[in-house]
């Protein structure tokens, strides 16, 4: 559980989410509460600033504090404090809570029923300008007088909130809403991890089956991103591996067939000279040597395959003139052509490229596709081999105006032992290994062999070789 792909999307997605979202809350809660501190500390120093303003304004006006406690107790409602005015010797002349009035009152005085006066009091002395100046004075102004004292306490007498607890508050609903964005965005993830690996696992069930032989595994993916191109490139290769598996049954079961006739044949007749049902003369002899052939030719031609699929064939190649090959070809196959009453003719242009190629490989895939070709013609049919320079290569074609391949066989025209018509026997259908060892010639060459073909009218066998430079 702990390695699993889904449990570290998950992990990996709740680290970014809480990293993201804690450094946001962090970085807002302090902005924010610094930013009500300030404001709080403005508002309150402007408020107590209106406070004094209208004092002094009231007692230059009057000469007294008589008449002051309506206003005091006005302002300590108005502004949430505890406002308490005193005189010069500290006798309470104002208080918004009315509970001193005429008491002498000093903050540092023990015994008051008075709340303790914060240390951000305010204790604010009041002076007339000289010359009738509206501006207070400094207490040290040698021309002025002491008309009070004024302590306004910071404390909340009305239940309002300060700017402290505020920024605590905003800090609470701050940490709250980070908790409940966590909570969501890891349910979110939770479900995002469930989706991302659910097909990862798909995948990894499949493979496993896979590997246990099931080749008809497949994985239907609908994603149509990295997901389900990984899902494509699955099901292909899971496609190959079980068309591949199926090749080398049929292969094996191709190769048991073919050397079971000869091997049978071989015995028959050993058997039949044993018993004495027929002498061991000239006519025999040539019989056993005609099948011993066939399963030698038949053995050449798997282990040439198999090293040609397995890029261990070797090549001498050199630069050689097509045109020389192509004749030398189509000379070993006039005689076969006459018998089956096939026209075979070449079609050559002149000045062709010498091309780099093993003569020897290159003229068994001729022989090869003009065994082909000539096989599959009727007689008065014709046959014929030309050679065309495209870039640096060069494409000898073998047409023929044969019976012509079915378009749904045309896929399978090159795998071993695949024969069109599963009727023929090997005198007219060969062990049906011709046209691969063609292909894998030609693929070892570095060109390509292609076939195109139409039922009634014949068929066109093309392959590549490469241009000497």
């Amino acid at each position: 559980m702990l390695h699993s792909f889904r449990f570290r999307l998950l992990v990996a997605f709740a680290i970014v989410v809480l990293v993201a979202v804690g450094a946001v809350s962090f970085f807002v809660s302090r902005t924010t509460g610094g930013e009500i501190q300030q404001f709080g500390e403005r508002s309150e120093q402007m408020r107590f600033s209106r406070v004094e303003f209208e004092l002094y304004r009231y007692y230059r006006a009057r000469g007294s504090w008589e008449g002051i406690q309506p206003s005091v107790e006005q302002w300590g409602n108005l502004y949430g404090h505890r406002i308490i005015l005193t005189d010069a010797n500290g006798k309470v002349v104002a208080d918004s809570d009315g509970k001193l009035l005429g008491q002498q009152y000093s903050s540092s005085v023990p015994g008051k029923r008075l709340p303790p006066i914060s240390e951000g009091s305010a204790a604010l002395r009041l002076f007339p300008g000289p010359g009738g100046s509206n501006l207070p004075r400094a207490p040290s102004s040698p021309e002025g007088i002491t008309p009070g004292i004024l302590y306004i306490n910071p404390q909340s007498s009305a239940g309002l909130p300060s700017p402290a607890s505020l920024s605590q508050s905003v800090s609470r609903f701050l940490l709250w809403g980070a908790l409940m964005a966590v909570a969501i965005a890891l349910l979110f993830t939770f479900f995002l991890s469930r989706r991302i690996s659910a097909p990862v696992k798909a995948l990894v069930f499949a493979t496993r089956q896979l590997g246990q032989g099931d080749l008809s595994r497949r994985v239907m993916l609908k994603d149509r991103g990295e997901m389900g191109e990984l899902a494509q490139a699955f099901n292909s290769m899971a496609g190959n591996l079980e068309r591949a598996e199926k090749l080398q049954r049929n292969m094996v079961a191709d190769v048991a067939h073919e050397l079971r006739t000869p091997l049978s044949n071989i015995r028959g007749y050993l058997e039949a000279i044993r018993d004495g049902v027929v002498k061991p003369d000239v006519e025999a002899i040539r019989s056993l040597d005609e099948e011993a052939a066939l399963l030698s030719r038949l053995v050449d031609d798997l282990q040439e395959l198999s090293l040609a699929e397995a890029g261990a064939l070797k090549l001498d190649c050199q630069k050689e003139d097509i045109s020389d090959v192509i004749k030398q070809s189509v000379d070993t196959k006039k005689a076969q052509a006459i018998v089956k009453g096939v026209a075979l003719s070449i079609n050559l242009p002149e000045n062709l490229p010498l091309v780099d190629i093993d003569s020897h490989r290159i003229k068994q895939v001729l022989g090869n596709l003009l065994d082909n070709a000539i096989a599959h013609t009727e007689n008065g049919g014709s046959v014929v081999v030309s050679a065309d320079k495209q870039d640096n290569r060069v494409m000898v074609s073998i047409i023929d105006t044969g019976e012509g391949i079915p378009a749904e066989e045309l896929g399978n025209i090159f795998e071993r032992f695949y024969r069109v018509d599963k009727s023929r026997t090997r005198s007219t259908g060969g062990y049906g290994l011709g046209l691969t060892i063609a292909r894998r010639l030609v693929e070892a060459h570095g060109g390509r062999i292609e076939v195109q073909s139409e039922v009634g009218k014949g068929s066109r066998f093309s392959f590549t070789v490469p241009a000497q430079t």
